[in-house]
């Protein structure tokens, strides 16, 4: 019996890593792509999408700008072409969610930092105060690299209806007049056509890990229809 086995063993061996790399081809061809959703308004909560969008069922992009960031450079949706980005709001006075958020994009600058195809955008919601020279400031303070984050002022009403009606990330309601004021913690990921791909919120570690596991999804997905 024990010289039967000997004989064999070799060959026993080679059915069992041939069965082992089966099981994993067909386990991959099997187990579902992950895939990130491409957000609507029309799927998100109408307490974070303007009343004028809430119908919009598809072709949801991110509207142009014109802002300027920490350094007084223009900054429009042509620095981010063909680039992955996550936006969010703060203010740089914040003494509440901000702080933290702007601890957590830190981290997310700091993961992704030799990552060129992805980058950081925050915009101010009190730009008469949040000036490029206070910016600049706040920058160097927090340890921003200027290369893959702006921090972003200009008009007001611009970047209210950026948050309200582009990246839906307002819940309050208003006309970005001067006592209008917006203070969300929502991050939003925003793919390389404008959409958004994804929201966190930028307050709980366990979203902003949840953030980077997305990050990679969307480019795997990049990659994938760019081997096709």
């Amino acid at each position: 019996m024990l010289g039967f086995f000997a004989k064999y063993k070799f060959f026993a061996i080679f059915l069992f890593v041939l069965s082992a790399i089966i099981i994993t081809i067909i386990y991959n061809i099997l187990k579902p792509t992950e895939r990130l959703p491409v957000y609507q308004p029309s799927m998100v909560n109408n307490e974070l999408v303007d009343s004028t969008m809430q119908e919009v069922r598809k072709y949801h992009t991110i509207a142009d700008f014109e802002l300027y960031n920490q350094n007084g450079d223009t900054i429009t949706q042509d620095f981010y072409k063909d680039k992955i980005y996550i936006a969010d709001f703060f203010f740089t006075t914040c003494q509440t969610i901000c702080p933290i958020m702007t601890d957590h994009m830190l981290q997310v600058q700091e993961k992704l930092k030799n990552d060129k195809d992805v980058l950081l955008l925050s915009h101010t919601v009190i730009p008469n105060y949040d000036s490029v020279p206070v910016l600049r400031k706040y920058a160097d303070e927090k340890g921003v690299i200027d290369e893959k984050w702006n921090l972003v002022t200009g008009d007001k009403k611009e970047i209210y209806d950026l948050a309200r009606k582009s990246y839906l990330a307002a819940k309050s309601s208003g006309d970005g007049g001067p006592f209008d004021m917006i203070h969300t913690e929502n991050f939003v990921l925003v793919d390389k056509e404008k959409r958004i791909r994804g929201f966190y919120d930028g307050t709980n570690p366990g979203a902003i890990e949840d953030l980077i596991h997305d990050i990679e999804v969307l480019k795997n997905e990049y990659s994938q229809a760019n081997s096709d």
